[in-house]
């Protein structure tokens, strides 16, 4: 199996994984309100389906993607925009919902399996290649369904896929800040994460003063934006390395604002 094919797998059991959440979710769950501002539960999964076809249209049309995307730049209330597929997903059932979402996903998938990994596809941002852009759905799969386990609480435990969501959150450093108008610290940074599975991942320059080092959990959550810094056990060494976590972003779009210190407990040993 090619790392292409088993990148697409991945992506396939982290979309399971989701599943198996919303399967046991009251309905009820489905309106409660998640960590992000002014989003429920169902908005998550519907901001996944909504994107997942959104994928699948730039790869099958790209022009109409592109006629997309230059419309959404365009617009000037972003949560105006948002609201056009919100909306969607709030008037469906959760059932509807869910398999609103499977489909999408599952479109997906198939769209991007006879692509060549090295392909370019267009974005919001630079065009991607077909590797990169699928690892960016499955980190939004893990991190959006992130927001969902947050507030319902039924597990999903963190697996070694996360090291697509690590590679991903090293990768967009430079991105990072300059997202925010910021130039890019050229600075080395030595990241070592330890797997849920226990295995060692390691970037960069070992070498290096500044190290970021702790549980590829921890980081993921924080390079998503979903957990503060504060709240987990990474330690943080030098000033690049921690100006780097006060800005990680591994998502596009406008400069997320991330979690407030406190709002979670410590629940990741590093």
């Amino acid at each position: 199996m090619t790392p292409y094919a088993q990148l697409l797998d991945d992506l396939a059991a982290e979309q399971a994984a989701l599943d198996g959440v919303l399967g046991r979710m009251s309905d009820a769950q489905w309106d409660l309100p998640s960590h992000a501002p002014g989003w429920l539960v169902r908005d998550q999964v519907t901001h996944l389906a909504h994107v997942d076809e959104i994928a699948t249209l730039a790869i099958t049309d790209p022009e109409a993607f592109r006629a997309d995307a230059k419309a959404a730049r365009a617009a000037v209330d972003r949560a105006a925009w948002e609201a056009r597929y919100l909306d969607r997903g709030r008037a469906m059932t959760p059932a509807g919902l869910r398999a609103w979402w499977r489909e999408a996903g599952a479109t997906l998938i198939a769209a991007a399996r006879p692509l060549d990994a090295k392909a370019r596809l267009p974005w919001y941002g630079p065009d991607m290649g077909a590797a990169m852009f699928v690892t960016a759905r499955l980190m939004e799969t893990w991190s959006h369904g992130l927001d969902v386990v947050d507030v319902v609480a039924i597990p999903r435990p963190d697996t070694d896929r996360l090291r697509h969501v690590a590679f991903l959150g090293v990768r967009t450093r430079d991105f990072s800040y300059v997202n925010r108008g910021l130039a890019p610290d050229p600075t080395p940074v030595y990241v070592e994460l330890t797997a849920p599975s226990g295995a060692t991942w390691t970037y960069g320059d070992a070498g290096a003063a500044n190290r970021i080092v702790g549980s590829a959990s921890d980081f993921c959550r924080v390079v998503t934006q979903r957990r503060n810094l504060a709240d987990t056990h990474l330690r943080v060494t030098g000033p690049a390395a921690q100006g780097w976590m006060r800005v990680a972003q591994a998502f596009a779009g406008p400069p997320g604002e991330g979690r407030r210190a406190g709002q979670f407990p410590k629940d990741h040993a590093g």
